[in-house]
This record gives C-alpha cells, sequence and structure tokens, in this order.
C-alpha cells in the first residue's frame, strides 16, 4: 500500500485557522511538502460546517499548484476536489475509486481538529499524586484540555466537587483510581459524587461519556451507581500495581470516545469523517504521536513546544533507568502570547519579564504594552522595543509551562526504590522528574513567535534561556507548523511522515554545547576542537562558529565544568549519522542556520533584574548571536 501512496492530502482544523499540506513522491521517490493553503475555520455561526473552511483551504492548494510547482514534481493544477468534497483514492486502506488522471485526486486525506475548543476532560482519582496523576497523564497524551482534577484529598468537599462538575460540563471523565485487589471504598464515593452532579456534555442531549480504568474489582460497584444516565465504558486499570502504569488502553478509549461523542457532534464533523481515509486525531495528539513516534525510531530524546496565543503545550519522550521511552505532553491553558498574554504577566510578575529586556523602560510601561496586546491580540509588533519585550514574555511563557511539564512528567510514586538510609528520610511526595537536560537531544520550537521570528537566531536565544539545555543539544523550530498533519500521517505511513519531517517540516537552527557549572567571568571554561579550528570560550560568554564543522568535534570542559562525561572530561562529537539504527545520544552534530553555539554563561543561569551589568550582559549575548541591538 505505502508504495502506490503518491499523493497526501492533510488537513489541520484549528480554533481560528484550517491548514491544508499536500505531500507527493518525487521523481527521486522522496516525498516532500509540494504546497501549503489555509482558511478561517468555519466551525461557529454563521456558517457551522467545519468542512467549508476544508474546502477552501484545500481550493487554495490546487491554485497554488496551478501557478507554481516545485522541481521533480509534475507542472498543472491538481483536481483535489470533486463535487465540493475531498477526492481521494483510498479509504481505510481500500481503494474506493480509480483515479482519472496523473494529476487528479489524493490517494490519501487525513485531519486533525481542536475546533470547537478541542477535547475537554476531567480526571477523578483517588489519591492526587498517584492514581489521579495517572489519569491526568493518560488525558493529556490524547490531546486533552484538561479542565480539573478531582481526588479524594484534593481538599474539597463533595458539594463543591458536584458544583465543579455542573459549572465545567466536560467531554468526557476519565475515573481511575486503586490498584487491582485494592480500594473498592473511594471509587464507589466518587462515582456517587459523579451521579449527584448528573453534568450534561458540550454538545448535543446524549449520555455522558465516563470511562473507568481502576481497580477491576471495583468496576461492578462503580457501574451499579452511576447507573444507566451514563455512557460508561470500561477498560484495563491505569495502575493495576503501585510501580506499573499502563495508560495506553485509557488513551486509545479516549480517542474513540473523542470520535463518537465529541467529533459526531460538531457542526459538519459526521461529513469530515466520511471524506477522510482515516479517522480524524485530536491537534496535540498528532503532535505528541509524531514526536513519540521520531524519537522511538531515532533512538533520542526530544522536547517539543507549541507555544500560541492562548495555551502552551509541552512534549517530551525521555529514556527512562529501564530504557523505555516515556512520553508526556502537558498543557499550560493560561498561558499564551496573545490572549493569555497578561496571565503570563500576572503569574510571572513584571520583573521577571523585565530582566530579559536590554533597554531601560519602566514597568508599568511594559505592563501597558502587554494590556493593549490583550484587548487586540492578532497585532504584530510595531517596533522592535515592542518585539523584545514579546520576546522576553516568551521566556517566560515557555519557562513556567516547563516548570508545569517537569512536576508531571515524573516516575511512578509508590514504586519500590532503592534508597539509602539519608533519602529514607526525605521522601519526597512526587517521584523524579523523567526529564533530565544532560540527556536531552532535541528541541523543537513550535508556535507563531518560535516559527516565524525575524531571525532564527532569536528563536534559539529564547529556548535557550528559557530551557537552559545541558551538554549537546540540537535546537530546531516547525518552520509552517506541519506536526499535527505529520502526526497523523506517522499513524499510517510513517516513512513519509518522518521524510517531510526532517526536509521540508524542521529547521535546524544549530547544535547547542552549554557546560554546566558555574565560575567567574572571564575565567577559562570550555575548549571546543574542530576539524580546523581551535575555539576557547570563556565563562560568561556565548560564541556562534559559522562555518563548516567537519567530521567530528571534541569538547573540553575546564575543571569544574560538565559537558555529558563529568566534570572535566572531554567529549568527542561524530558527525549526526543518516545511515538508520546507528545513532547514540553523542552523534548529534548537526549544521544549522546559525552555526555551533557555544554557551559559557554556566547552568543554572540566572539573570535578574537586579544583576550588575544585565542590560551590557543581554547586549553582549544578542551580538554574539548576530542579532541587532535596540537603539
Amino acid at each position: 500500500m505505502a508504495s502506490e501512496m503518491r499523493r497526501i492530502v492533510a488537513t489541520d482544523c484549528g480554533s481560528t485557522t484550517t491548514k491544508a499540506i499536500l505531500i507527493e513522491k518525487s521523481a527521486q521517490g522522496e516525498y516532500r511538502l509540494v504546497a501549503r493553503g489555509e482558511a478561517p475555520t468555519t466551525v461557529e455561526k454563521p456558517f457551522e460546517d467545519v468542512t467549508l473552511g476544508v474546502v477552501n483551504s484545500i481550493t487554495e492548494l490546487e491554485e497554488i499548484t496551478a501557478e507554481v510547482t516545485p522541481e521533480g514534481f509534475p507542472d498543472g493544477r491538481r483536481t483535489l476536489l470533486k463535487d465540493g468534497q475531498v477526492w481521494r483514492r483510498f479509504k481505510e486502506g481500500k481503494e474506493v475509486e480509480a483515479q482519472q488522471g496523473e494529476l487528479d485526486s489524493s490517494d490519501l486525506y487525513v485531519s486533525t481538529s481542536s475546533a470547537g475548543g478541542g477535547l475537554q476532560m476531567m480526571v477523578a482519582g483517588v489519591v492526587k499524586s498517584m492514581s489521579a496523576e495517572s489519569a491526568e497523564r493518560a488525558a493529556l497524551g490524547a490531546g486533552a484540555i484538561l479542565m480539573d482534577t478531582l481526588a479524594v484529598d484534593d481538599g474539597r468537599k463533595d458539594y463543591q466537587k458536584v458544583e465543579r462538575l455542573r459549572q465545567l460540563r466536560p467531554d468526557i471523565i476519565l475515573m481511575s483510581g486503586g490498584t487491582d485487589g485494592g480500594t473498592k471504598t473511594h471509587l464507589v464515593d466518587m462515582a456517587e459524587v459523579i451521579r449527584r452532579a448528573d453534568p450534561k456534555p458540550r454538545f448535543g442531549d446524549m449520555k455522558l461519556p465516563i470511562i473507568f480504568a481502576g481497580n477491576k474489582e471495583a468496576r461492578e460497584p462503580v457501574s451499579k451507581v452511576l447507573g444507566e444516565d451514563i455512557a460508561l465504558k470500561i477498560v484495563d486499570n491505569l495502575r493495576p500495581t503501585l510501580d506499573q502504569e499502563n495508560l495506553e488502553p485509557a488513551r486509545d478509549e479516549i480517542h474513540e470516545m473523542f470520535l463518537e461523542h465529541v467529533m459526531q457532534q460538531a457542526p459538519g464533523y459526521s461529513k469530515l469523517l466520511e471524506w477522510t481515509s482515516e479517522e480524524v486525531m485530536a491537534t496535540p495528539n498528532a503532535v505528541g504521536k509524531l514526536l513519540k513516534e521520531y524519537a522511538e525510531n531515532e533512538q533520542i530524546n526530544v522536547l517539543g513546544v507549541d507555544i500560541g496565543g492562548a495555551t502552551t503545550d509541552v512534549f517530551s519522550v525521555f529514556q527512562n533507568i529501564g530504557g523505555e521511552r516515556i512520553y508526556n505532553r502537558t498543557v499550560s491553558a493560561n498561558l499564551g502570547m496573545s490572549y493569555s498574554i497578561c496571565n503570563v504577566l500576572k503569574e510571572s510578575g513584571i520583573e521577571n519579564i523585565a530582566r530579559w529586556l536590554p533597554f531601560e523602560i519602566q514597568p508599568a510601561e511594559v505592563r501597558n504594552r502587554l494590556r493593549n496586546k490583550m484587548i487586540r491580540p492578532t497585532t504584530i509588533p510595531q517596533t522592535y522595543e515592542d518585539l523584545l519585550i514579546e520576546h522576553a514574555v516568551c521566556r517566560e511563557a515557555l519557562r513556567m509551562a516547563f516548570d508545569h511539564h517537569k512536576n508531571l512528567a515524573r516516575n511512578l510514586v509508590g514504586s519500590s526504590q532503592q534508597r539509602d538510609v539519608g533519602q529514607m528520610f526525605n521522601q519526597k511526595l512526587s517521584g523524579e522528574s523523567l526529564v533530565n537536560l544532560m540527556n536531552l537531544d532535541m528541541v523543537v520550537g513550535s508556535g507563531g513567535v518560535l516559527s516565524h521570528a525575524p531571525m532564527r537566531a532569536q528563536s534559539a536565544l529564547m529556548m535557550m534561556d528559557a530551557y537552559q539545555p545541558e551538554g549537546i543539544t540540537m535546537l530546531t523550530v516547525d518552520s509552517i507548523f506541519m506536526m499535527p498533519h505529520l502526526g497523523v500521517l506517522s499513524e499510517h505511513l510513517y516513512d513519509a511522515a518522518r521524510e517531510v519531517f526532517e526536509r521540508d517540516c524542521l529547521v535546524r537552527i544549530g547544535t547547542c554545547i552549554a557546560p554546566v557549572g558555574t565560575g567567574k567571568q572571564g575565567e577559562p571554561c570550555v575548549t571546543v576542537k574542530g576539524d580546523d579550528f581551535v575555539e576557547q570560550v570563556p565563562f560568561g560568554a556565548i560564541k556562534v562558529i559559522n562555518r563548516p564543522i567537519g567530521a567530528s568535534l571534541t569538547v573540553e570542559p575546564a575543571k569544574g565544568f560538565d559537558v555529558g562525561a563529568g566534570k572535566g572530561k572531554e567529549v568527542k562529537v561524530e558527525r549526526f549519522d543518516q545511515s538508520r539504527g546507528h545513532r547514540n545520544r553523542l552523534t548529534n552534530l548537526i549544521d544549522g542556520t546559525v552555526g555551533l553555539i557555544i554557551d559559557a554563561r554556566g547552568r543554572p543561569y540566572s539573570m535578574t533584574l537586579d544583576k550588575p551589568n544585565r542590560i551590557q550582559e543581554l547586549r553582549n549575548s544578542m551580538q554574539a548571536m548576530g542579532l541587532p541591538l535596540p537603539s
């Protein structure tokens, strides 16, 4: 089947914009992006039919290919629509109609969606830091917006939980708790709270979908309490034992219920489901699917971010102690660059935003400019100062969303671990975070402020300041936000999705070398040796090498600094090996648009508003990255 797929259309129906891409197999046998189109999403009044936006965006694909076709592809307009709907050759793997001509129809049509507010869920568990946290990971990993988490130990009275359920009206509720053979009473009590609340779903007059993924011995009493007015689905326990987490059955069922109970009720989605070759996927779920598949196939650890106008999603795939790569996603629903920009101001404080500005400005002036942005969310910066203020807000939004992610992406609480005597008296409520920046191989930035920054070095500096990568890390951005399209495609044609992801989606900014440790300004920090250069970088400086790197690098940290092999120990980095299946985390050297970035400012890197010479230090970093300075 894969060999027959020569032309693929993919759409992402977002909250405001529907984006379509056309992928074709070139004469050289590679899948490449041919065209991209977009149109306003039409899920709300006066249209109330999501397929209108889909047709408009694909019509733009037809018009673009009629005018311009990349080299290596046939010239001419593609006929991708027929009788007002998407014309595709295959449906669920079976050929449904013969292809009429070389430029007619697509072989495959796939789509994602977050229109209509996306998938909104609540989760309920017994212990907030154990079963409820596992339920959060399951819901977030399935692409949901998490509205609230109920737990027996969350400090709220039953009547408060009832009020909360009635107020939020989630699309789906996920119930979990108790190991198999464990508690039943608390689960029955939680079911009683949900039954008393009798929450109504957002769409239609259907029964509220509830997924039960708790103690298998509590299934019958919970089902009895919930009664006939609830559409209950039972799946395997999320936490069958304290040291085991089984998220996939719940995630799969969330996806099925999303299609059946949410998508089918939204205006025009039933028609869209008929058009697509495969099932529609929630947009965040598709992004996570792509990053997870890519990390597992390329054997690397990946951190991805999508910062939008209202929310910021963080995705990670990190290898745990057992060698398994664990996928996690979090969404910070109140951190964004337009509608939620004042929430960033409120949560971080004006001082934390102003500390990143390389010029003198009154905090009240910064506050006023951000408020203007909130009431005019679609405006773009008009001056260089305005742009730098937005980039300062971006740093804080990324930092806070990343802190939130690290708190959730943890090893299991309650699992048995070998401890020494000191650790026995210092146990934390949550397990250790899976996010280990020294083991991070690649950062993928997405969202308007990162993808469309005027200079790629600005995106790199924002991610370096917010995430503070350690050791040797690739910095990349998603050029035109294709990851949702490629994520749903990777479910069916991974090789096609990977080829477009690597060649057309990712913009490689460069490799960041960041020694961990602190020292005095100007003292030796790190020496980097290439095939034909030696660069010594003192502590507190950034150095960019924008030249051919050669076959390998040797990174020699000074005493007290670590780049991955231990303090003072050198690391040799080979060129990123393109042969599949022969990669390890020290073969990650890539060329990029900015070049090799040596960040010797130390880890952790501290910047405060009252730091001596703060403005000059920020300006020095900008100069080192080749960025213009504000007047």
